[in-house]
């Protein structure tokens, strides 16, 4: 998720822990935990692309690297509030939870995380976009209602329960929306008449109303969006994979490890003669555009033997008009159309 979402999560587990003893200080440090993990993606501006993406979400959004390092947060943290009469085991466990429930959360998110790391695992469930406002804000109301408060207060703690429960109840939530969407995109593409290997279903950005699907077919993937508030079955565009592009290319180590990131989930394209890799799992930047670009694309460029991956820089174009297209499309299809 966004780092004020994680901010967030992690004042509110802050108090949850310690904020009887500690007040606002509580909210201080549960912040500060919910931020560490995502300091791996500044490791990954020294390496190169490939390797910066294997390691985001991978030891820092592990139960093991929770483990191990709330121990020294903890210490340090109680030396440097010895006024507070709390020992190092508090603070150890307020950051212990907070350093969690972070990966937990990414885990509902497209890109998901390795929180068995060192084992190959990626917990993805992908039934929420990584900034939701309808996640996020309510939450960081009933946090600033509960920081307003004493930390005698009986309604601090009221407050920041409350918030925990709401946040917690729609993720939940998610999950359910995913499914509903999930078996709506099986029916469409049973009623017409389209067969396929797999399925993969997550919702667009800011929503879980209008949901996207991946969908595999023999020679192409298949790309679906489908609202709550649609009157027709969802339509789907076919992207040709063009694997073939690829040829001895397929067989390098470099594009190997992109095509298991992917997860097999991926285009080529060609364009002035050179090759990018395309990541199907996060869709478009315009879900609306059939010719807008895939918000995650890689050059590929032969180096020294090799294959090296150069990230293609983002171009959204009109915010605005993204914007208003993806607002006219959650309000869904007509049976007309």
């Amino acid at each position: 998720m966004d780092s004020l979402t994680q901010i967030v999560l992690g004042a509110a587990v802050g108090e949850a822990v310690l904020g009887k003893k500690v007040g606002n200080k509580a909210m201080l440090y549960g912040a500060i935990a919910g931020t560490i993990p995502d300091l791996d993606t500044f490791i990954g501006n020294f390496t190169d692309t490939i390797t910066a993406i294997e390691i985001h979400r991978g030891l820092s959004h592990s139960i093991f690297f929770a483990i191990i390092a709330a121990p020294v947060f903890g210490w340090l943290i109680s030396k440097i509030e010895r006024k507070t009469g709390v020992g190092w085991k508090d603070w150890s466990w307020l950051m212990f939870w907070g350093l969690f429930t972070h990966p937990i959360l990414d885990a509902f998110t497209t890109w998901g995380t390795q929180l068995f790391w060192p084992l190959d695992i990626r917990l993805a469930f992908k039934s929420i976009f990584v900034i939701d406002p309808l996640y996020t804000l309510p939450f960081l109301v009933f946090l600033i209602l509960a920081m307003r408060r004493k930390k005698e207060d009986p309604k601090r703690a009221k407050f920041n329960r409350l918030g925990l429960i709401v946040s917690t109840s729609y993720l939940m939530l998610t999950l359910v929306l995913k499914f509903i969407a999930h078996q709506q995109f099986e029916q469409d593409l049973e009623r017409q008449g389209i067969f396929y290997a797999r399925l993969d279903t997550r919702p667009t950005p800011l929503n879980t109303i209008l949901w996207a699907a991946n969908a595999e077919a023999e020679n192409d993937f298949l790309i679906g969006y489908y609202s709550f508030f649609d009157e027709d079955m969802a339509r789907f565009e076919a992207v040709p994979k063009n694997h073939h592009y690829l040829g001895s290319l397929k067989n390098d180590k470099n594009v190997q490890r992109l095509i298991d990131i992917s997860k097999g989930w991926y285009t080529i394209s060609e364009r002035d003669g050179e090759l990018y890799f395309n990541d199907l799992r996060f869709g478009k930047l315009n879900p609306s555009d059939e010719d807008s670009g895939f918000a995650f694309s890689y050059k590929l460029i032969p180096e020294n033997g090799t294959v090296r991956a150069e990230e293609v820089e983002k171009n959204p174009g009109d915010g605005k008009k993204i914007l208003t297209d993806l607002w006219q499309r959650i309000k869904g299809n007509s049976a007309s159309e």
